[in-house]
């Protein structure tokens, strides 16, 4: 996988993910918090499948 998600996007992918798995853990979100998943894991590999199919990249080495 190529990287398309540069550092700015990626760290506030990962704060998002865990606040919405901490909402789900702890807070009023519930099972739902797990979607919190999908942007701590697109961040932490720093590839987003949906950024490919549009074509964006907000990484700026690949540029």
């Amino acid at each position: 996988m190529t990287r398309n998600v540069g550092s700015i996007d990626r760290g506030l992918r990962i704060a998002a993910g865990l606040a919405l798995l901490g909402l789900g853990a702890f807070g009023p979100l519930g099972w739902w918090g797990l979607v919190g998943l999908v942007p701590l894991a697109t961040g932490l590999m720093s590839s987003c499948p949906a950024y490919s199919l549009l074509g964006v990249n907000t990484c700026s080495a690949a540029r």
